[in-house]
């Protein structure tokens, strides 16, 4: 049975780039603008604020997860943060590789894991579209395992490193996916897999996306009337069920192209009867047709 969490995050192919250990004493904070950096955080002791641009400020305590597919202006500080017109002094570098925020000569009464991954997918915007903006997960001993093996996959130099650090993260990403999906209220495919019918529907796009699918047809997979099964997996996903095939489709589609299949094989595959067909949608879709996107790349 094909999974369409795990296709969406193993066509997104995180990319381990930044791991740190950061840990804080007395009022803190940090700022940042990553425009589009998949970011994530894990508390290992004490306590912190977490402030994204547009949202309230989120508490996070000890062992809390924070993973931002997508990250734009955010900042983090201590529990009871400093004056908005405070300076902000940079990370002391210490002796450990760690770094240091706020009071240098107090104990440090946070701790935290923060690093950044990138997501090497020719259409990761797509693909991160189709997740939450935040996802913030609290209680959960497998991801703090999964989050202290990347910490000392980092900080370690054994041979492999780099390959051992790409899996984990994408096993950590999964996993936080998962762990998000019980409770997924923000539009999206977690969501949309948290619906049990809607499931079934999701599965076999991804398991078929060849088949010239209708709504009525998925409908009937899903065991729901056309319009209701429509409502609500618009409800639910955040499109209509025929643009999340499309989008998938397409997300296909350039994977096979980048591996040099022949544009007729691409057309077969992803559920177009011709090249010609494929190309004029492919042209239309990305705005260049798809040999000229592979050249692109």
């Amino acid at each position: 049975m094909i999974d369409p969490l795990a296709e969406v995050v193993t066509l997104l192919q995180p990319r381990a780039q930044l791991s740190k250990v950061v840990s804080g004493a007395g009022a803190w904070r940090v700022r940042r603008s990553h425009a589009g950096q998949p970011f994530y955080c894990v508390v290992l002791e004490g306590a912190s604020l977490l402030t994204i641009s547009g949202r309230a400020p989120l508490p996070l305590a000890q062992g809390d997860f924070v993973l931002i597919p997508e990250s734009h202006e955010f900042a983090m500080t201590s529990p009871l943060p400093p004056p908005a017109a405070a300076d902000d002094p940079p990370p002391l570098p210490l002796a450990d590789g760690a770094f240091r925020l706020g009071a240098a000569d107090a104990p440090a009464e946070t701790v935290l894991l923060v690093g950044h991954c990138t997501f090497d997918s020719p259409d990761a915007a797509l693909l991160v579209s189709l997740l939450p903006q935040l996802i913030h997960i609290r209680g959960e001993q497998r991801l703090a395992t999964l989050v202290q093996l990347v910490r000392d996959e980092s900080r370690a130099k054994r041979p492999g490193r780099a390959l051992v650090l790409s899996h984990l993260l994408e096993v950590l990403l999964i996993e936080a996916l998962r762990s998000a999906a019980v409770t997924a209220g923000a539009p999206g495919l977690l969501r949309g897999l948290a619906d049990e019918r809607l499931a079934v529907a999701l599965r076999r796009m991804h398991e078929d996306s060849a088949r010239p699918w209708t709504v009525a047809q998925l409908a009937r997979e899903a065991a729901l009337s056309r319009s209701a099964f429509f409502e609500r997996f618009s409800a639910a996903v955040g499109v209509a069920p025929m643009a999340y095939l499309l989008r998938w489709r397409m997300a296909r589609a350039k994977q096979l192209l980048r591996r040099q299949a022949s544009v007729a094989a691409v057309a077969e595959q992803v559920g177009y009867g011709s090249a010609s067909a494929f190309s004029v949608a492919f042209t239309r879709y990305a705005g260049v047709t798809p040999t000229s996107w592979l050249r692109l790349r």
